[in-house]
């Protein structure tokens, strides 16, 4: 007897290719879950990433630091003048970098020192800050004294202050056309101010010696020994119409004022 025979389909059936697909997506899942796994995953870090860490400085660089900051700190300026036989036998100038600043002066055989407040005016404030520039005088260490000593005329000390950084020159006469112009500058200023002192003194207690302090006045003026005439404007308007001075005092001022006025 013949047993029949029965030859295997050609095509899978319909639920085997299900299950295929169901295998090849849950393969897919799975790979992702590896790949995605803090312990495989690894984040680039960004280019342009900071770092709280600051990398040492150098010696050169801590210098240089060092060097900007003293720049960048505001300067102080003194002058002194000292010749113990002058009637004014002591003045010092102390200011900073915008001008303001205060006067000191002693008188012979007066034992107080007189302090007075001073306001450099901006045209003699410009003149001054050439003549320190043009000398360089914290970088520089030349000497200003000149070969002859005439300490006759008094010692003069210009001192500048920065940061950390300090200079003082000393000298009787100096060669130096920046020193010199300089220290003539700062006498102006000192000038000027001991006259606005002495007036105001006069005013108040001494109305009689004002005639005298107008006369000296028109000579600083002709011999350009003050700072800024300018500034003085206001001060002979106020003497100009002040009763309790006398007339001839009152009279100079206006004959003065119309010269600094022209």
């Amino acid at each position: 007897m013949a047993i029949p025979s029965f030859k295997r389909p050609l095509h899978l059936p319909a639920a085997l290719v299900m299950i295929s697909a169901a295998f090849l997506t849950y393969s897919f899942s799975l790979a992702q879950k590896i790949y995605s796994s803090p312990l495989v995953q690894q984040t680039p870090a960004p280019r342009n990433a900071k770092h709280n860490a600051r990398p040492a400085e150098t010696g050169a660089q801590a210098a240089v630091l060092e060097d900007s900051k003293t720049t960048a700190a505001p300067a102080m300026y003194t002058y002194e003048f000292y010749q113990p036989e002058f009637l004014v036998n002591r003045i010092v100038i102390e200011h900073n970098e915008n001008g303001a600043g205060k006067i000191t002066f002693e008188r012979k055989h007066e034992e107080t020192p007189i302090v007075e407040p001073v306001e450099i005016s901006p045209g003699a404030w410009a003149r001054i800050m050439g003549h320190w520039q043009a000398l360089r005088f914290l970088d520089s260490d030349a000497e200003y004294q000149s070969s002859k000593q005439f300490p006759h005329l008094g010692t003069m000390r210009l001192t500048m202050t920065q940061g950390t950084r300090k200079r003082t020159a000393e000298f009787n006469w100096s060669n130096d056309t920046n020193a010199t112009s300089l220290v003539n500058e700062y006498r102006r200023i000192a000038d000027q101010a001991i006259f606005i002192f002495d007036m105001s003194v006069a005013r108040a207690n001494q109305p009689l010696n004002a005639p005298k302090l107008m006369e000296h006045l028109e000579s600083m003026l002709k011999r350009d020994w003050l700072s800024d005439p300018q500034q003085l404007i206001p001060l002979l308007k106020e003497i100009s119409n002040d009763e309790h001075l006398p007339l001839i005092a009152r009279n100079h001022a206006l004959r003065i004022l119309k010269k600094i006025e022209k």
